[in-house]
Order: C-alpha cells, then sequence, then structure tokens
C-alpha cells in the first residue's frame, strides 16, 4: 500500500481573509505579500484592509475601484457625502465603529451601507443579526471612509460612556421635585436627547470651538459653535426638544431644573481621554421662547502651554515676566470678554506655581483648575463675595493674591492694600487699552497715589484670527491705505507685502486659530506722575509710546507684517 505525501497547506493561506484573496485572484497583490501583510496585521492585533492601506502595497484609491470592479458594486466618493444628512439610528454606532461601515440610506428591507470590504461576511452577518434587514454594499475608499466613521456619532457615543460617572447621578432634591416636574424629570433620560448633546460637546471639542449656543426661538432651534471667534451655525433640530435639551443639560450641571425663571450658573465635566478631562461652563438665561443655554469649554492644558504660546513679541514677554516676578505689586490685565484674559492669567499663575510660594485666587467662577494652587469660586447668595475672600486671603499668609475681576470700589481697594503690604497681585478689568484703565480706577474712587504706588504693570489684549498658512495669498494694498491704517512711512517700503485669506478645506473662511494682540505697558516713574496729578489718559498713552510701548493697533499691524494675520482682521478688532 502506498503512501500519498501531501505538502501541509499554508495556515495564513488558507486563513487570507476574502479581501485578501479577492486582490490575489485579480493579480493586484502577490500570494507572498498578502499572506506577509496579514501575519503583520495578526501581530499588530489590526485589520487587514488598515495594515493593507498603511504599508502602501495598495492604495486606498486603488483598492476601491478594484473591489468596485471585482464585485460589481458602486462607487461612492465619501467627500461628497452630508454627514449632517445621514440617516440616523439604523444601526448600532459600536457596530459601523467596528467595521468601518457607514449607513447611507434604507430601502424597503434592505440597507444601503458604504464599506472598503465588501468581502467580510461577518460584517454582513453581524449587520443582518442587529437590524433584521439585508445589506446593498456600496465602495468607498478605506480612510476616506474611517474619517468620516471617526467623525460621525459613533465618537459622540464613545464620549458618552466616557462622561464623568457622577454627572449622571441625580440630587435627591430632583428626584423628590414637585409633580409637575415629575414628566421632565423622566425625560431627562431620553436616548435621543443623550446623544445629541454629548455629540454637538465633541464635535465643538474637536472642531476647538470656545463656546456652544443653544437658542431657542418660537418656530426653530439652532445650536451655535464659536470658532476662532465666530459664530457658526451647526445645528437645527427640531424645537421640540429645547426642554428636554435644557433639562439635560441642568442635571449634569447641578442646576435647578424647576428654576426656569432667572439665569442659573453651573459646570459639568467630560473625560475625553483616560487622563484628560475637560470642564465646561454652563450659564441658563430665560428668553421669550425658553431658555438659551451657553457653554464655555475650559480646556485645562491652555493654561499650561507657556508664555511663548500666546503670542507675545519679546520685549512684551520681558516686561511681563520682570513685572510677575517682583515680590509684591499689581498686575492688571485687561480687555473685552473673550479676549484670553483669564488665560493669560493662569499662564502667569503657572510660572510662579513653585513649591516656596502661596497662591490663592477668588474667581467668579473658577474656570480652570490649577494643582497647588487655593481657589475659591464666589457665592453671593452664601456670602462670599471679592472683599470677603480677599479679606480671608490676608489672613492666610498669602504670596500671590489672583482676583478674578475688579468690579467695585470695594474689591480694588482691598486688592490695592495687599498690593502695598508685600503681596504680588493680579487681576483684570474690562477697559480698551491699557492707559484707560488707569483713567478708570480714578473714576471708581480709587486715589491717584494709590493707584501709583501699587499698579506695576497694564497689559491690554485683544485675540484675533490667524490667517490659515495653506491658502493665505499676498496682496497689494495702496501706500496710502496702509499708512491710513496707522502704518509708519519707514515701514511703508515695498520691501513686504500684507496676506489675505482666501479658504480652503483645511480652514475657516481662510483663518485657522487665533493669536494674541497685546499692548504691555509698565507704570514707570513718569506715568506715575501723570497718575498722580490727574492725568488723562491721552497723556498716559504718550508718555507710553515715548516710552516704547506699542499700542494694540501697532501691534496688531507689527503681526499683518509678519503675514500672521490680515488687515481687515487688525481694523476690526482694534482702534486706531
Amino acid at each position: 500500500m502506498s503512501v500519498i505525501e501531501t505538502t501541509p497547506k499554508n495556515p495564513a493561506l488558507t486563513a487570507l481573509p476574502g479581501l485578501g484573496r479577492a486582490l490575489v485572484a485579480a493579480g493586484k497583490l502577490g500570494q507572498k505579500t498578502a499572506e506577509d501583510i496579514f501575519l503583520k496585521a495578526q501581530g499588530s492585533r489590526n485589520s487587514f484592509i488598515a495594515e493593507l492601506t498603511g504599508s502602501g502595497a495598495v492604495s486606498a484609491f486603488d483598492l476601491a475601484h478594484i473591489m468596485s470592479t471585482s464585485f460589481a458594486a458602486p462607487l461612492v466618493d465619501m467627500d461628497a457625502v452630508d454627514m449632517q444628512r445621514l440617516p440616523q439610528g439604523l444601526l448600532d454606532t459600536k457596530i459601523c465603529q467596528a467595521f468601518r461601515i457607514v449607513v447611507l440610506g434604507k430601502r424597503h428591507n434592505r440597507l444601503i451601507i458604504a464599506t472598503a470590504d465588501p468581502s467580510d461576511q461577518g460584517a454582513a452577518e453581524k449587520i443582518k443579526f442587529s437590524t433584521q434587514l439585508g445589506v446593498d454594499w456600496i465602495i468607498a475608499e478605506y480612510d476616506k471612509l474611517t474619517r468620516l466613521v471617526n467623525a460621525s456619532s459613533a465618537t459622540a457615543s464613545e464620549a458618552l460612556e466616557n462622561i464623568v460617572s457622577e454627572e449622571f447621578e441625580f440630587d435627591e432634591d430632583i428626584s423628590e421635585a414637585a409633580s409637575q416636574e415629575e414628566e421632565v424629570i423622566s425625560e431627562v433620560e431620553d436616548a435621543p436627547i443623550v446623544k445629541f448633546l454629548h455629540k454637538m460637546l465633541v464635535d465643538a471639542f474637536n472642531m476647538r470651538a470656545s463656546d456652544l449656543h443653544f437658542e431657542p426661538f418660537e418656530h426653530s432651534y439652532r445650536v451655535r459653535f464659536r470658532v476662532d471667534g465666530e459664530l457658526r451655525e451647526i445645528s437645527s433640530p427640531p424645537v421640540a426638544i429645547k426642554e428636554k435639551l435644557a433639562a439635560r443639560i441642568k442635571v449634569i450641571s447641578k442646576l435647578d431644573i424647576s428654576e426656569k425663571r432667572v439665569p442659573q450658573d453651573g459646570k459639568m465635566k467630560l473625560k475625553i481621554a483616560p487622563d484628560r478631562v475637560i470642564d465646561f461652563r454652563v450659564s441658563t438665561l430665560p428668553t421669550m421662547f425658553g431658555e438659551k443655554i451657553v457653554i464655555r469649554i475650559l480646556d485645562p492644558s491652555s493654561a499650561k502651554l507657556g508664555i511663548d504660546a500666546l503670542g507675545y513679541e519679546p520685549a512684551e514677554k520681558e516686561r511681563l515676566l520682570e513685572a510677575i516676578k517682583r515680590p509684591y505689586g499689581m498686575v492688571l490685565v485687561t480687555g473685552p470678554t473673550g479676549s484670553g484674559k483669564t488665560v493669560s492669567l493662569y499662564t502667569c499663575l503657572n510660572i510662579l506655581n513653585t513649591a516656596g510660594v502661596n497662591i490663592s485666587t477668588a474667581e467668579d467662577p473658577a474656570e480652570i483648575t490649577l494643582p497647588g494652587v487655593n481657589q475659591v469660586s464666589m457665592n453671593e447668595k452664601a456670602g462670599m463675595t471679592f472683599p470677603v475672600a480677599l479679606k480671608a486671603f490676608l489672613r492666610q499668609d498669602p504670596d500671590i493674591i489672583m482676583v478674578g475681576e475688579i468690579r467695585d470700589v470695594e474689591t480694588a481697594d482691598i486688592a490695592i492694600k495687599a498690593a502695598q503690604t508685600g503681596h504680588l497681585v493680579l487681576s483684570t478689568l474690562h477697559t480698551n487699552d491699557a492707559p484707560t484703565t488707569l483713567t478708570r480706577m480714578r473714576n471708581m474712587g480709587i486715589a491717584p497715589f494709590n493707584i501709583a504706588s501699587s499698579v506695576i504693570l497694564i497689559t491690554a489684549q485683544r485675540l484675533a484670527r490667524r490667517l490659515c498658512p495653506h491658502c493665505k495669498t499676498a496682496i497689494e494694498i495702496p501706500r496710502d491705505a496702509l499708512l491710513q491704517a496707522g502704518f509708519k512711512d519707514d515701514e511703508v517700503d515695498g520691501s513686504w507685502k500684507p496676506f489675505h485669506p482666501v479658504g480652503c478645506a483645511k480652514c475657516n473662511n481662510g483663518y485657522k486659530g487665533r493669536l494674541g494682540i497685546y499692548q504691555v505697558m509698565p507704570i514707570s516713574e513718569e506715568i506715575q506722575r501723570i497718575v498722580l496729578r490727574d492725568g488723562s489718559a491721552m497723556e498716559i498713552a504718550a508718555q507710553a509710546e515715548a516710552e516704547g510701548v506699542r499700542s494694540l493697533r501697532q501691534s496688531g499691524l507689527y503681526k499683518v507684517k509678519l503675514g500672521m494675520t490680515s488687515m481687515e482682521e487688525i481694523l476690526g478688532c482694534t482702534n486706531a
């Protein structure tokens, strides 16, 4: 009896997924190459298609066309798909994330699904089991498909699971709310509302927005994000969700859901990574057609970027660092709401925050958590006001005190006395520029001597949109127009050209990100003399310019000259 010897089969070949076998059969991929990629994917616990496209053996573009031909399936360009118009709720987002697929629609009892791998029987069976519907495949490029999946509701669902757990718990007094509120409370956990809210939060963070606006009107509802300083409409959900959405936000922000007649302020947290938590400040405002809610994104990492990331010029940076390293005195940061004052103050505190100093802050509310800093939030109802906090700080052996904002003469007097008695005081004021800050303090009723003897430096600031480096274009602007804007004769010498926004896929209408515009004014002896004789802001400004201090307009124009922002942006955010 003869024995027939058989050659053992290569286990990699027999286990090769359908996509690999299809590419080998089509002659687009060598058998040995396919096996090597498959083994590498197994070793790295990666999918075959991800390893295939990542290795460069077959590009995502070529793979899509090969699959379209091999499986006689239509091809779609995912860049042309509007994510906002995709159907929701037809398939579990975890399945979409796992198999890198996107549901494009439904026809009768079949789902139309975009995929890069129509040979994946596991995906087809999982979809059929989950939905009891058949599948019609549409072929898409793997890289584009992956980007769309990551930006879709799957991201929001993951974020929902990562919301800090205690933020979801109802307080006891909420569960015992009045009977007329019970219906609202029971609907707060409505799944579509939960998913919509947390998708908005995640999308806002990914778009680097600073604020989210939820705005109810009589016949519509609008969600807008402030991106790079400009509000953009993102979504128009049904107006019927306004009550449920407001209740949901108020519950996780620990606000009173039964109170709809007065404004409320709260906070909530979102965990976006094992070691990263983002804080959100919530403000509600009763309007004619419901509660308008604004959510400010407070990223603690922004205070740890360092002073170089804020955009100070070398001379300005040196003046600021010299001032905050003095043992006593007052440093003021001024500017309108949303000009980055808080980040500037926290950046300074981060520099000063060492084991050898005692730092206390009084804020309304405390926005960014800094380990090692004693932070106190104001609570007027409980009697915790700025003056009360400051008086308590002075009995706590402080080295550095930060006051969130000087709003009245009592707060200003205590802060000035602290600065005069051996403490460094940091605070903010709402004024247009550095010189007018001194006259504003005088108008509040503070004696000129106290101002001159305590304030050591004032920095005024604005945030301007930064030009996109990928699409900005140099333009010709007449010399007279440049001079009228504020450039000096010797600066308009033709050696440079201003840039102007164009717009591309990588930016927002020609801009991407923001940069700081600063006027850093040390209080010199001559400026002190002007203050003591009750001089005007114009006199102070003239003296500061003589000492080499740039105005906000001059500082902005310098950044125009460097090609960092545009003329129209600086003219819009600074005064001549």
